[in-house]
C-alpha cells in the first residue's frame, strides 16, 4: 500500500492531530475528520543545481509522489522553491478538489502550474482562513533574502485537536515572539541557522517564550549545504527552555498528539 494511502485511511482519536514528516518544512496533518493539509511539500530534487557552488541535491527520499499526492489543503510559506516546489505542484493531480493557500508570490506559482484562480487563497501575517475543520492564522515572519519578501508562517487548529505553529524560514526577530498569544502546543521550527534562519539557539529561545508543550525540530536534514545536528536544539532547549519536551521526527512515520 501507498504511503498516501495510509495517511488517507490512518485513524485519527477525536481531540488529536496525526502528522508526517517528509522533510525539510514538509509535513501533511490529518485531522479526526480526516481532512489533510500539507505545508511546504518538497517532493522533487529541483533545486539540485540551482545555486552555483552550493550542494543542495536531494539527500531525504521521497515517500510521496507528487502524482500521488491526495491533500485537501495545500499550504506553502514562502516562495523559496525548496517550499513552494513548482514541479512538485505542477505533477498534482487534484488541483481541481483542493485549496493552495499562502502569499501572494506563492500563489503567483499556483497560477503558473495550472491551479484554477477558485482554488488559489492568499493569506499574509494575522489573516484568519477556516477552510474545512482546519483553522489557519498566518503570523509574522522575518524575510531571510530580498528574493522574496512575503514569509509567513502559521498557526493550524486542526478540528478540536492542538494548535501547531510552524515557524516557515525566518530570521530572528521579537516579533515572533507575539504568537504566544494564540499559545500552541506544539512548536515545529527551522533551527539550520544558514542563509539567515534561525539557529538552534533562536529557536530555542523563540520556544522560551511560546511555551508549547513539544517542540520539533526541521530544516536541518535535507540538502549536504544545508544541514545541522538536531540534537544541538535539543541541548539548547534544555537551557532555555527546559520545560519544553523535545521530539525528533523520522521522515514518513506517523505521530499522533492528542490536546490534554
Amino acid at each position: 500500500m501507498s504511503l498516501m494511502r495510509e495517511i488517507r485511511q490512518y485513524p485519527v482519536p477525536r481531540h488529536a492531530v496525526a502528522l508526517w514528516w517528509f522533510g525539510q518544512n514538509g509535513y501533511i496533518f490529518k485531522t479526526h475528520d480526516g481532512t489533510l493539509t500539507s505545508v511546504d511539500l518538497y517532493l522533487t530534487d529541483s533545486c539540485n543545481g540551482l545555486v552555483a557552488g552550493l550542494d543542495l541535491r536531494r539527500k531525504v527520499p521521497v515517500f510521496i509522489p507528487p502524482e500521488e499526492v491526495d491533500v485537501d489543503i495545500y499550504t506553502c510559506t514562502h516562495n523559496h522553491q525548496d517550499h513552494t516546489d513548482p514541479w512538485t505542484i505542477r505533477g498534482l493531480r487534484n488541483k481541481d478538489t483542493a485549496y493552495f493557500v499562502g502569499p501572494h508570490p506563492s500563489c503567483n506559482v499556483y497560477l503558473a502550474e495550472n491551479v484554477e484562480c477558485g482554488r488559489i487563497v492568499p493569506t499574509w501575517p494575522q489573516n484568519v482562513l477556516e477552510l474545512k475543520d482546519v483553522k489557519i492564522t498566518g503570523t509574522f515572519a522575518l524575510p531571510t533574502d530580498d528574493s522574496d519578501l512575503n514569509h509567513v508562517g502559521y498557526v493550524f487548529e486542526f478540528g478540536n485537536g492542538p494548535k501547531i505553529y510552524v515557524t516557515g524560514d525566518t530570521d530572528r526577530s521579537d516579533l515572533l515572539f507575539s504568537v504566544e498569544r494564540q499559545k500552541p502546543e506544539i512548536v515545529i521550527t527551522v533551527i539550520n541557522g544558514g542563509f539567515n534562519n534561525l539557529s538552534h539557539w533562536e529557536a530555542a529561545e523563540l520556544c522560551s517564550h511560546l511555551k508549547p508543550k513539544v517542540a520539533i525540530p526541521c530544516h536541518y536534514d535535507m540538502f549536504p549545504d544545508n544541514s545541522v545536528d538536531p540534537k544541538q536544539f535539543r541541548a539548547t532547549l534544555a537551557l532555555q527552555a527546559p520545560g519544553v519536551q523535545y521530539l525528533e521526527l523520522e521522515h514518513g512515520k506517523p505521530y499522533v498528539f492528542e490536546r490534554s
